[in-house]
């Protein structure tokens, strides 16, 4: 019966509680650049496909599991860089889940020789559901604790919500360093799944990254005579959505092929309720081969949820590749500097 109880106040507080609702978020927001900010879409200045999954507290039964996909290209004639995003968020106790297709576009403007800003946007579609098939009620539960799976409650399984959302952001960057803010859901748009009005807030998020080059050995700093990358990388993200904001701040270390990272998400300071905002600690493992980057982090939770939630589990892919005229100038004659995170 104490499980019955739970699992119907847990639902009835995800649909009372939509206006507080957070983002999904990726511990690896370095290599989620068109989730984190629509400037970066064509970046790289070649063509890009990614990926992004995360599983988190995968212990609980009120557990996420996000995934997003995107493809961007760079529009060397047009000084612009143009992308598209599909990301979904499932939570396993009240089936609430939601998913968002965006498109972007991205301003490339040379400032100096060494400096570049990108403005860009998004305009997406998303729809939010919720399904409470998952819930357990009490004509399913006999005294051995077994579960029935028919139920003599009537549930309306269909409340779903949809609308545009825009989001603004900006970057500015060198070949080494780069700056950048974004605005999620601008225009606060209705979230509601019961007819009420229930505004997403805005969500604001700060970023940026140095890359430090280590000596070689060899006369040049930040590669090795096969010109393999060796680096040093602080980045931070601070982002703030309603009353709720955290910071991730750590760096990574690229020795190619191999790729090693330290982060912790949190602020260390009495946040909402007087409750210091601990989150993690994450750790990173990842490789380059190639045109290819792979991922692997894991959330090591420090919060009162505990490890015993699982922590959280998150892989990152991405291939370059590119689409250009075979016949115009080497990138290399160009010269245009583009962020490397």
């Amino acid at each position: 019966m104490r499980r019955v109880v739970l699992l119907f106040f847990s639902a009835f507080w995800f649909l009372s509680h939509t206006g507080q609702a957070q983002d999904p978020q990726f511990s690896q927001f370095y290599a989620a650049p068109l989730y984190l900010n629509p400037a970066f879409a064509g970046s790289t200045e070649l063509s890009r496909v990614g990926l992004n999954f995360r599983s988190q507290w995968p212990s609980l039964q009120a557990n996420f599991t996000t995934a997003s996909v995107y493809f961007d290209h760079f529009l060397e004639d047009y000084n612009s860089g143009v992308g598209a995003i599909i990301t979904g968020d499932r939570e396993g106790l009240s089936g609430l889940q939601s998913i968002s297709i965006g498109l972007q576009y991205a301003y490339q403007l040379r400032l100096t020789e060494e400096l570049t800003f990108r403005p860009g946007v998004q305009v997406a579609f998303m729809n939010r559901d919720i399904n409470f098939g998952s819930l357990v009620f009490g004509d399913q539960l006999n005294e051995t604790g077994l579960i029935s799976p028919v139920t003599g409650e009537t549930l309306n399984t269909g409340m779903s919500k949809s609308f545009f959302d825009l989001t603004l952001g900006g970057i500015i960057y060198t070949d080494n360093f780069y700056f950048g803010y974004s605005a999620a859901h601008v225009t606060t748009p209705n979230q509601s799944l019961t007819g009420d009005v229930s505004p997403l807030q805005m969500k604001h998020s700060v970023h940026g990254g140095y890359r430090l080059l280590l000596p070689s050995g060899f006369g040049r700093r930040g590669e090795d005579e096969k010109g393999r990358e060796r680096s040093v990388t602080p980045t931070f993200q601070y982002k703030r959505q309603g009353n709720f904001d955290q910071l991730d701040l750590g760096a990574y270390l690229t020795y190619e092929p191999l790729v090693v990272g330290l982060w912790y998400r949190g602020l260390p300071i009495p946040q909402l309720e007087s409750f210091p905002n601990n989150e993690s600690v994450i750790l990173l493992a990842g490789f380059i081969l190639k045109d290819i980057n792979i991922g692997y982090s894991f959330d090591y939770t420090v919060s009162g949820l505990g490890i015993q939630s699982g922590g959280a589990h998150e892989i990152s892919a991405v291939y370059h590749f590119s689409l250009r005229d075979p016949r115009k100038p080497p990138r290399s004659i160009m010269k245009i500097p583009c962020p490397k995170f």
